[in-house]
């Protein structure tokens, strides 16, 4: 009896060491080629295990995820698991050039990483050119065991992947902008799970459908994967409760629209409470520029079908107007987190390093012996403070900062712009003595644990527009945001210490500016850049250098012997 007490004791004791370090969880991502049909053509397209969406991945916090990439297609890859910490493993981070090489065709990588102090709505994407189009899939990362959501369990948890859809093959879209130094063609349609809907040419047959219970409240993980455009969000005559935002809980929050942008996630609780029917979920586009960029003004569209429901007809909800700012900004700095909830992290109130940063849209001088077609025969280009960040391309940056490897990155990113203007002043959109933006790979170096307030200004070069602005390895608090040029005098009064939005991803207002705040505790290079790939590969980026900590645990390991060699 005391033998079988003794080994029962022991497994208890295993048992709860696995609970409390987490499981393992394993993914194969093949990477391929796929023929699809969407708006009355055949398209190929790259995937992930031959499905678009790629497939859902499910875990807890404290779990440890590896994902083996072969990768099958014709161009390089890399996957970014986009809102995960990487707590001491930056090498999994997956940018290209900025924490590892390119996936070769043909070759194959492994990531893998912990799941620290997360749960929630993420997402993962391919990270090079325009691939993320059509290379992402869902990250659902679950509460440990015998934890609970910090709101009433669900019926059902439903992943909402919207979308970009193109017709033709989006690296080639992008390279024909970028060779002829303009913005590549927009979108032809918006999808909903991979599904433009019902409004688009061919596409009866290609609408999401998702069947509900009368009574029953749901959990929607709305994700906007698409490459350009901020999107509204509505399903007809149902209320939405926000609960959570880019993996963090807020303080609940109904509205009968949600604005998510690029990166965003938002998860909405919906009781599905309503006559039973067929009602529409719809998306349009958040088109905070002017009239004089195009956009894609089509609308995406899946059903919603009450179970035992003979409706033929759903009812369509009243869609706001694509350039409706005050619509946006209310949604948007509406949203508190969840103070004292799980996962909650207080505002660090020692504020190490400020930054004023300036974001927007520039020209690049046409090289010699080119034609460019962008404005005044130049090419389009983006900065941050007035820097054009170039990615290097024979190794990336954290490979140089582990090995001190000198002329791939310099340490000189401004802490505000080398001149200062009227930010948001329309007459200075055109002014040729400052549309110039210097092309380098400049970074800020911070000690390790510092803590960094960063204005992020957005200025009125050439369009004035919203810009979701995403820093890897990091969440951080949005003290504030508003229109305008920031005050520094007046608008720290503004801000909120005590339950601000906690994100990944900020929208940086239309014409506006954001405050937000970080602390820097995990060391390695971490990219903060525009997610808006047509202004990706202009230079709307920068990076972090983290510094190491003074200890083992606070310092950057070495790569894995697996990491893809440029």
């Amino acid at each position: 009896m005391a033998r079988l007490a003794f080994v029962l004791a022991c497994a208890l004791a295993l048992l709860a060491s696995s609970v409390a370090s987490g499981a393992i969880v394993e993914h194969s991502f093949n990477v391929n080629n796929l023929t699809v049909s969407r708006l009355c053509q055949n398209q190929s397209i790259t995937v992930v295990n031959g499905s678009y969406p790629g497939p859902a991945i499910y875990a807890r916090d404290g779990d440890t995820l590896i994902v083996h990439v072969l990768n099958q297609s014709p161009y390089n890859i890399s996957i970014h698991w986009h809102g995960i910490f990487q707590l001491l493993s930056p090498w999994a981070d997956g940018p290209v050039y900025v924490t590892q090489c390119p996936i070769r065709p043909g070759q194959s990588y492994t990531y893998k990483f912990n799941i620290t102090g997360q749960e929630g709505t993420l997402w993962w994407h391919a990270h090079i050119s325009w691939l993320r189009a059509t290379v992402h899939g869902a990250l659902i990362i679950h509460p440990k065991v015998g934890r609970s959501f910090p709101f009433p369990k669900p019926a059902k948890e439903v992943p909402i992947l919207l979308g970009e859809w193109y017709n033709g093959n989006v690296v080639d879209i992008e390279e024909e902008g970028l060779s002829k130094g303009i913005a590549p063609n927009i979108s032809n349609a918006y999808t909903i799970n991979g599904l433009p809907g019902d409004l688009y040419d061919c596409s009866q047959n290609q609408t999401y459908q998702l069947s509900v219970v009368r009574g029953k409240t749901y959990l929607l993980r709305l994700i906007n994967a698409g490459l350009n455009t901020q999107l509204f969000f509505k399903i007809a005559n149902h209320k939405m409760t926000v609960v959570a935002i880019d993996a963090t809980y807020t303080t609940p929050y109904v509205t009968d629209v949600v604005v998510t942008g690029p990166g965003q996630t938002t998860d909405v609780l919906v009781k599905f409470n309503q006559p039973i029917g067929s009602y529409y979920m719809a998306a349009t586009p958040y088109a905070s520029a002017s009239d004089t960029i195009d956009f894609d003004n089509s609308t995406t569209r899946g059903i919603i079908v009450y179970k035992s429901s003979n409706s033929s007809t759903p009812i369509m909800p009243l869609m706001p107007n694509p350039h409706d700012t005050p619509l946006a900004h209310k949604f948007l700095t509406n949203l508190t987190s969840l103070a004292g909830g799980p996962q909650w992290v207080p505002v660090p109130l020692k504020v190490d390093e400020h930054m004023f940063v300036t974001i927007g849209v520039n020209l690049e001088m046409c090289p010699e012996n080119a034609t460019c077609q962008g404005l005044f025969n130049n090419r389009m280009s983006a900065s941050m403070s007035n820097e054009s960040f170039v990615l290097p391309s024979n190794t990336s940056m954290l490979e140089a900062q582990f090995h001190n490897v000198s002329g791939v990155y310099t340490r000189d990113f401004p802490n505000e712009p080398p001149i200062k203007f009227d930010y948001t002043d329309t007459n200075i959109s055109l002014d040729l003595s400052l549309i110039y933006a210097p092309k380098s790979t400049k970074v800020k170096t911070l000690k390790f644990n510092s803590t960094v307030e960063m204005v992020l200004q957005n200025t009125a070069f050439l369009a004035i527009e919203n810009h979701p602005m995403h820093l890897h390895g990091f969440n951080f608090h949005v003290l504030a945001q508003g229109f305008g040029n920031y005050d520094p005098i007046n608008d720290p009064k503004k801000f909120n210490f005590v339950n601000p939005q906690i994100r990944n991803t900020i929208g940086v207002p239309v014409g506006g500016w954001a405050v937000i705040r970080f602390q820097a505790n995990n060391p390695g290079i971490w990219y903060m850049h525009c997610h808006l790939d047509v202004h990706l590969p202009w230079g709307l980026g920068m990076a972090f250098e983290v510094e190491n900590g003074p200890t083992p645990e606070s310092t950057l390991p070495p790569p894995p012997l697996d990491l893809p060699k440029c």
